[in-house]
């Protein structure tokens, strides 16, 4: 390639918006600095607008612009889709603001004092924040006429509303997604409609009385769900967790092609995890769902969940148990990305990471290039958040590039270190992103299918194991058919689903899904996957033999032969492509009537979910319920929390999870990706007091060292948290053994779990004091060493056992005044956590 057409491409690229809008295929930026001038690709024409007007252009819609004469049919066919999309999600989301506003009705038409006692207190003057804030729930758009005043004094009364209840959020902590909930958005309707003087509810109302309604209003929710159940059948859900206390916790959900529903948790700190204890917990649950209405229990694959399942197969042989699709795509994922070829690879772009993220220069000098955009992008998992960030490094490969051959890079004294260097290397060097793109080749197949089954759109059941055989297919064709590249991912594929996810009920589903088996020859050659259906059908129906005789030899023959109604042109037509409007179960629904039997099995099998990933969302709210504090008020109180909570945030979740474009990787917060950010933030370490962990105390004393049998010389440190002044001294006394004095005054003496950042300190300096003041206490702790230590390349653990541990707890009234240094730390992890939240990336 010459020099004249590659400067010609990066001035093209150049001249495009950092964004993903199809719109930019047609054109580009007439001038950088105006965003609003494109120029046409297709026929040269320049014209104002942005990208919105270009699509319009090349579609030859809008009556604004001229029609594009150079544009092809498929260039027309993807502006006006991209035209008909923005048009639909606007619809969408004005439609959906209406409907909540309008779901508000505080039922004050329905009261009129004045006709009962007649107006007792005179004609009542609201002042305009009451006028601009009570509209009408009547008002067919549910639109307050807040947004068509433009008056300065009403704005400004507006602003003030909301320094109110911003001051109320920060100063009780409340995190500021939950104000993009539509339950707020209600509250402030109800409150708009209401008037002045509103009083809020009593702390005894919130626990008691309204606690109590709205148990009850959610119970009349999920009434709907009920139903479900016992049209379709359902899945239980189990998942169990720990939280940061080290409780472990068990909750129950209940799937159904509705959605899920919670339906109990239960605190399993006090007994042994084990096969029975699980199966007893089961049980009741399914009793309580009622089991002629389940068709399968979804677990992950810990041993003793799979102890569970051979129980409840003694005592209740119909339903299914099954291993979830998500655990398992996840394990596989894993196990390609420890292969030498991609773990090499990922190792690579962390190490990048870590390094721009750990500095204050390098970080802001990334934001600066790439548009305030996040290179790390955190997922639901860890290998989501590798999947992801892979990504998202490839997609601003340029920006990556610009920055570090640029001349702020080369005058950073960050690009003379070690590291610095080696991120220099990788960014330039075509080997390091051509190892990404072919990890990203390989993954995608099977990520794609995690998607499928994570964000349960529909049901996965009928399409897991067709996917999964189509991403094998193309993981092949991306290693170019190399059969010693491709070999050993076939053989993890293979293990990992083995039992898991080629059970006889995940065959079953895939040849009653008519779109795999009337488009597919393969299929309905497939011995193992026919026998499959037979094999499902004896367990549903073990002892009556008519059934079986009817389903497998009348039945199921007219479906395989696309006879009677199955014949039927739009019967066929309904199966041949699996966008959102095909449902394999409302398929059966509609065309199964020729075989009645057969039609109630498919529809509850190809109704089910293939994961369990339902049942592991909104731990972090649920933990919100199970803290310390809440664990004082009563069980019953507690219960009803859990129940009210979970089952709000599921239902919402319920209504946005057939969104098929939505990203279900995305995590809301960046814990999996903590080891993108920093080295070791993904372990986790206990405290000996407020602010002084562990791992302090294990570097002071040189217990990696003892263990390792090396040498070390390590400076004071002080760190200074919490309640009252812990101090440890190291100090190293030539050939004498370790031993450890703690000292400390009971009453200050508390062992907290919380997390604090380690501070490493040149050996080179000489001991110094670092303290950081908390805002309720103070702790200082203190590490010495000698530095005149000789260098001896024979000596081992003896060395190390020369150190003296002293851990003192003093009153803070003890602390002199000089000792009060404050230092201010920034830490640019926590940062970007808090941003992931916002990044649009």
């Amino acid at each position: 390639m010459s020099m004249e057409s590659t400067a010609k491409q990066k001035v093209s690229a150049g001249l495009k918006r950092n964004s993903d809008d199809i719109g930019w295929e047609f054109g580009v930026l007439v001038d950088p600095s105006n965003p609003d001038k494109t120029k046409c690709n297709r026929c040269g024409k320049i014209q104002s607008g942005g990208v919105y007007r270009l699509k319009q252009h090349i579609a030859g819609v809008g009556g604004q612009c001229k029609p594009c004469l150079s544009s092809t049919n498929e260039d027309k066919l993807k502006a006006r889709n991209a035209l008909n999309d923005v048009k639909r999600k606007k619809k969408d989301k004005e439609e959906g603001y209406a409907n909540m506003r309008a779901e508000v009705n505080i039922g004050k038409e329905t009261i009129d004092l004045d006709d009962e006692f007649g107006d007792l207190k005179g004609p009542k003057s609201f002042g305009p924040m009451h006028r601009f804030s009570n509209t009408s729930s009547n008002d067919p758009k549910g639109r307050s006429k807040q947004s068509n005043l433009s008056n300065i004094v009403l704005k400004e009364q507006l602003n003030r509303v909301k320094e109110y209840i911003c001051d109320w959020a920060y100063q009780c902590g409340i995190p500021f997604h939950c104000f993009e909930k539509d339950s707020f958005r209600k509250a402030i309707e109800a409150i708009g409609q209401f008037g002045p003087n509103v009083v809020p509810p009593t702390r005894y109302e919130m626990a008691e009385t309204f606690l109590k309604k709205r148990v009850e209003k959610t119970k009349l929710e999920i009434k709907t769900y009920e139903d479900e159940w016992r049209y379709t059948g359902c899945s239980i859900m189990t998942d169990a967790w720990s939280d940061r206390q080290r409780r472990s916790i068990m909750n129950l959900c209940v799937n159904s092609k509705l959605g899920t529903i919670f339906l109990s948790s239960k605190d399993c700190s006090d007994e042994a995890h084990t096969s029975q204890n699980i199966f007893k917990y089961v049980d009741e649950c399914i009793e309580k769902v009622g089991p002629e209405n389940v068709v399968q229990v979804v677990t992950d694959n810990a041993s003793n969940n799979m102890g569970a399942a051979k129980l409840l197969k003694e005592k209740r042989p119909q339903i299914f148990w099954s291993s979830c699709a998500t655990h398992t795509i996840n394990l596989m994922l894993e196990a390609i990305g420890g292969l030498d070829k991609y773990k090499q690879a990922i190792e690579k772009a962390k190490k990048l990471t870590v390094f721009i993220y750990s500095h204050h220069k390098s970080l802001a000098m990334m934001r600066k290039y790439t548009k305030k955009r996040n290179i790390v992008r955190p997922g639901v998992t860890r290998f989501a958040s590798a999947f992801l960030t892979l990504q998202s490094i490839k997609e601003k490969k340029s920006q990556l590039r610009q920055m570090f051959t640029s001349a702020e890079w080369g005058a950073c004294k960050l690009s003379e270190t070690t590291q610095g260097k080696k991120s220099y290397a990788s960014i330039v060097s075509p080997t390091f992103w051509s190892d990404i793109t072919i990890c990203l080749r390989v993954f995608a197949p099977l990520v794609k299918v995690l998607r499928m089954v994570d964000s349960d759109w529909k049901p996965a059941m009928g399409f897991i194991y067709g996917e999964l055989k189509r991403a094998r297919k193309e993981i092949v064709l991306a290693l170019n058919e190399n059969k010693k590249a491709y070999m050993p991912i076939m053989d993890i594929i293979s293990k990992k689903s083995s039992t898991r996810l080629d059970t006889c009920l995940h065959m079953a589903a895939y040849i009653l899904n008519p779109y795999y088996f009337y488009n597919d020859e393969e299929v309905r050659d497939d011995v193992e996957a026919n026998d499959a259906v037979v094999e499902v059908i004896g367990i549903l129906f073990p002892t009556n033999f008519d059934m079986q005789n009817t389903i497998l030899s009348v039945e199921l023959p007219i479906y395989k032969r696309k006879q009677e109604k199955f014949a039927r042109p739009i019967a066929l037509k309904a199966c041949e492509v699996n966008n959102e409007n095909f449902d394999p179960a409302n398929w059966w629904e509609t065309y199964g009537t020729s075989t009645p039997n057969l039609r109630k099995i498919a529809m509850r099998i190809l109704s089910l979910t293939a994961s369990s990933s339902g049942c592991e969302r909104n731990w972090s709210t649920f933990e919100g319920v199970h803290t310390k504090k809440r664990n004082r008020l009563l069980p019953t109180r507690m219960n009803d929390l859990v129940f009210v909570q979970f089952n709000t945030n599921l239902m919402e979740r319920n209504k946005i999870r057939k969104m098929r474009n939505r990203e279900v990787l995305v995590a809301e917060d960046g814990n999996g990706a903590r080891e993108w950010i920093a080295d070791g933030e993904d372990e986790e370490d206990e405290e000996v007091v407020p602010g002084l962990k562990w791992k302090t105390v294990s570097e002071a004393a040189g217990t990696k060292e003892m263990l390792d049998n090396r040498r070390s010389g390590r400076k004071k440190a002080g760190i200074s948290v919490g309640g009252a002044k812990a101090k440890v001294k190291v100090k190293a006394k030539p050939k004498a053994k370790a031993k450890a004095k703690t000292k400390a005054k009971p009453s200050r003496q508390q062992l907290v779990d919380e997390a604090s950042e380690e501070e490493e300190v040149n050996e080179e300096e000489e001991v110094n004091e670092v303290e950081m003041e908390d805002e309720i206490d103070a702790v200082e702790v203190e590490e010495e060493v000698d530095e005149e230590e000789e260098e001896e390349k024979e000596e081992e653990t003896e060395d190390e056992e020369d150190k003296e541990i002293v851990v003192e707890i003093v009153d803070e009234d003890d602390v002199d005044e000089q000792d009060d240094e404050e230092i201010e730390y920034e830490s640019d992890g926590v940062e970007i956590l808090d941003e992931y939240g916002q990044d649009d990336n």
